[in-house]
């Protein structure tokens, strides 16, 4: 015990280091001297020193590291999503985002999205409104379908009708059918066959439209 001692105090001067091969020497040491033996030497360490070095050894393998004070950083695919929803519907409030995002699956306080909308300077509703059809348009762009029906002339002087359908974010124009006479059910069946064709998921729940815009153009909006 008392060369052991001395080895420590030789490697570090003034104040001796204890490495943990020392502190496990010690205490395995420790435990061969009787109590009048211990109160007899000099020793560096006591039993309550070997008791606090066994706390601390016990504390770094069951505590978790510590990360801090405050709340945890927010994942940047909520602060995307939430700043997304919040350009593309301008006359969505924090809540109504709150509601959203829970249908989604995330599980947040609506203090939290308003925190991020502070964050992007992005005012809350109906502030940042812009209730006209074009910045609707755009900003809905890559979710809805116009539909309209034009007519043309044969050399025959037969008028036939065309159903065709745009889609606003490609500027992409399907043709769905010709007829010499529209009808509900045969627009019905044509926008259900085109639907099939593009085998997009988003058009798996399309809802019909419900009646035509400004322009007299029906629109059906992409979930």
């Amino acid at each position: 015990m008392l060369r052991h001692q001395l080895a420590v105090l030789h490697r570090s001067n003034p104040k001796p280091t204890f490495s943990r091969g020392d502190r496990a020497v010690l205490a395995a040491l420790l435990r061969l001297l009787s109590k009048r033996r211990r109160s007899a030497l000099k020793l560096l360490v006591t039993p309550r020193t070997v008791l606090r070095w066994h706390a601390r050894l016990v504390a770094r393998k069951w505590t978790y590291p510590n990360r801090g004070p405050g709340r945890p950083a927010k994942p940047e695919a909520l602060r995307a999503l939430v700043l997304r929803l919040a350009r593309e519907n301008d006359r969505w409030g924090y809540r109504r985002i709150h509601g959203e995002l829970l249908n989604l699956g995330w599980k947040v306080a609506a203090s939290t999205i308003w925190e991020i909308l502070q964050q992007a300077d992005i005012d809350q509703a109906p502030h940042r409104a812009d209730s006209s059809w074009a910045k609707f348009l755009t900003a809905q762009a890559q979710g809805i379908l116009a539909v309209d029906v034009l007519h043309v002339d044969t050399v025959f002087l037969r008028r036939l009708f065309v159903l065709f359908f745009i889609e606003h974010g490609t500027r992409r124009v399907h043709i769905a059918g010709v007829t010499r006479h529209v009808t509900a059910e045969w627009a019905i069946q044509q926008a259900r066959n085109l639907l099939m064709s593009l085998g997009d998921v988003r058009t798996a729940g399309i809802h019909h439209p419900k009646g035509p815009d400004r322009a007299g153009r029906a629109h059906m909006r992409l979930p």
